[in-house]
């Protein structure tokens, strides 16, 4: 048999087997009912089920009345401390952020000036990558997806580490403060290599420079002549600090406690949580608002007319316009309902930017888009409590603003994230109790075993 005649044969087996797997796996949907199994840990009103304690962030989005669940404007606040006051802190300060956000997220305190001068020198000094390591772990395997290169990479520093497995506080931070300071090499490294293997582009490698921020080095790195304005890398910043962390509920913060409580080494706990973000459910969702973006860009004759806007809106849900998911990406989230306070905070500065760059049209249609969406799925959706933008919803056009190519957005997501994921495997190591382990309730039937020669 030719190469040729197998690759139909195993094609024929694989659409076989894939059927029979999807028939075998296949569960009731009356049975999560019966057993009263909430999935996607949500209770039937959307709140999450309370699986663990955090002192690290918290997401507010509801107050409780006689029982009776009151959205609320969404506030979101790591370590007591509210973000919007954290940025205006630093913004009005005009300093970057995000470096005294994941002190703060890691220590569980504001620095002082000394404090976040002797943080920054410890990022400063583990921002570099191993010798060879770009070369060796980067360039010479590229992948198509710059999160898988980010999660390989960081299990490759394993290798580097020369006591990997150490899960005392002092080894476990002083991994997760190297992970901190070389995420943005590794990511931007990644994409390199893609650009230049897989997009036939100009390999550019620039080295992170001790004087610069996260935000600025991810700048610097990116792009081939190293410029960018001050307003350019303090939105980044900005993003990054909105990103760090999201309560220890969401998808790859929670996957961070499920690893780390098998006692298992760092690297491993990262790059299983990045496997988590890199999941459209979770962090590539602003790329799918940036592709809508561009639909409704080809589409609309007028941009400022709302009645036109409104009609594709509403084709959007009926699954007659875009990607057919009947989904308005960027509008609505799993927990705020009023507004997510990550894009009230975003938005003011995106105009900021919109201007500078000569795109204040394009930054009213998004404006128009929220304002005009949840009208729209107010009209056609009888379930209606309330939806409202999220950060997802301007973070797409903060990138593309800044010349950040599409594979790199949620990669930046983990730039960020990676400062709440060291914070609560921290936290779960201090607080250590149990592996993490739910039930899971069986409903297969009970059967006898046949015989190979009975078989049919």
């Amino acid at each position: 048999m030719g190469n040729y005649e197998m690759e139909l044969s195993e094609g024929k087996m694989l659409n076989e087997l894939s059927k029979l797997a999807h028939k075998s796996s296949l569960i009731k949907p009356e049975l999560y009912s019966k057993y009263a199994v909430k999935r996607g840990l949500r209770d039937l009103d959307g709140r999450g089920v309370l699986v663990g304690l955090t002192e690290i962030g918290e997401v507010h989005s509801y107050i409780l009345d006689e029982g009776e669940i009151i959205p609320v404007p969404g506030r979101l606040i790591y370590r007591g401390y509210d973000i919007a006051d954290l940025v205006e802190g630093f913004t009005d300060e005009d300093r970057y952020g995000f470096e005294e956000a994941a002190y703060l997220l890691l220590f569980g305190r504001l620095p002082d000036h000394n404090a976040q001068k002797d943080f920054q020198q410890l990022l400063t000094l583990n921002q570099m990558l191993p010798e060879d390591f770009a070369r060796d772990m980067i360039l010479k395997a590229p992948s198509k997806d710059i999160m898988n290169t980010l999660a390989r990479s960081v299990l490759a520093l394993y290798s580097f580490d020369d006591n990997p497995d150490d899960t005392s506080m002092e080894n476990v931070l002083k991994q997760c403060i190297r992970l901190i300071a070389c995420f943005p090499s590794l990511a931007v490294y990644g994409y390199q290599a893609f650009s230049h293997y897989h997009g036939n582009q100009s390999l550019y490698i620039h080295s992170p420079r001790a004087d610069l921020s996260i935000a600025e080095n991810i700048l610097s790195m990116l792009r081939p002549d190293s410029k960018y304005t001050k307003l350019e890398a303090t939105l980044l910043d900005l993003a990054l600090v909105l990103h760090a962390e999201h309560g220890g509920g969401n998808n790859s913060a929670f996957v961070t406690h499920v690893v780390t409580s098998t006692g298992t080494d760092t690297y491993s706990a990262m790059a299983a949580a990045i496997g988590a973000l890199k999941g459209p459910r979770h962090g590539g969702a602003n790329i799918k608002v940036v592709q809508m973006f561009e639909d409704i860009k080809d589409k609309l004759k007028n941009w400022d007319d709302d009645e036109e806007i409104e009609t594709y809106l509403t084709q959007i849900l009926t699954r007659d316009a875009f990607d057919r998911s009947g989904l308005i990406y960027g509008i609505g989230h799993a927990v705020y309902s009023i507004s997510d306070p990550r894009a009230v905070i975003l938005k003011d500065y995106v105009a900021q930017l919109a201007r500078e760059k000569g795109l204040e049209a394009e930054f009213e249609l998004y404006a128009a888009v929220e304002r005009l969406a949840p009208q729209v799925i107010a009209k056609s959706n009888k379930m209606y409590k309330g939806v409202s933008a999220n950060v997802d919803f301007y973070s797409g056009f903060v990138y593309r603003m800044l010349n950040i190519p599409d594979e790199m957005f949620t990669p930046i997501f983990a730039i960020a994230r990676i400062a709440g994921w060291s914070a609560h495997r921290i936290e779960e190591i201090v607080n250590a109790g149990k592996i993490i382990r739910p039930a899971y309730k069986s409903v297969a039937p009970r059967r006898n075993y046949i015989r190979m020669i009975e078989r049919t």
